[in-house]
């Protein structure tokens, strides 16, 4: 049972039903299902995808609608985001230049996963936070 402010805390639930997927080799060296581990384990590339829901955007816009990722690591992650196919970088022949990336069809795919992981934080996360910090002030 989770420790929360020097008190046991109780988390009940239902049991989880067991869903059917294709076997995917149990996360071994080779297992295809480490790249969502990949994809969402790396903290930016999920909030940046929420990000470009609505269509492109340029990089200043993503760095101030992100909050807090320094510029370094947003030019890092739409990077990679580019390698995977996941985005699309337009650039403009404009003065002054102006680029924008907006989703492909595998990064607007990559929408549900996101949308499910809000409805699990909606609905399990302050138990979580309670189990972790212990009762929010008042």
């Amino acid at each position: 049972m989770p420790i929360a402010g020097g008190r046991l805390v109780r988390m009940t639930a239902a049991p989880a039903e067991r869903a059917e997927y294709p076997p995917y080799g149990d996360f071994e060296a080779d297992c295809p299902a480490r790249m969502g581990v990949d994809l969402f384990g790396n903290s930016w590339l999920p909030v940046l995808v929420y990000m470009l829901r609505d269509g492109p955007l340029r990089h200043s816009d993503l760095r101030t609608a992100a909050g807090g990722i320094s510029q370094k690591m947003l030019t890092q992650t739409l990077r990679r985001m580019e390698q995977m196919t996941l985005v699309r970088r337009h650039r403009y022949a404009e003065a002054p230049p102006r680029v924008e990336y907006e989703l492909t069809a595998a990064g607007r795919d990559l929408l549900q996963p996101i949308y499910a992981l809000g409805a699990w934080v909606e609905r399990h996360g302050p138990a979580v936070t309670t189990a972790m910090y212990g009762d929010p002030p008042d």
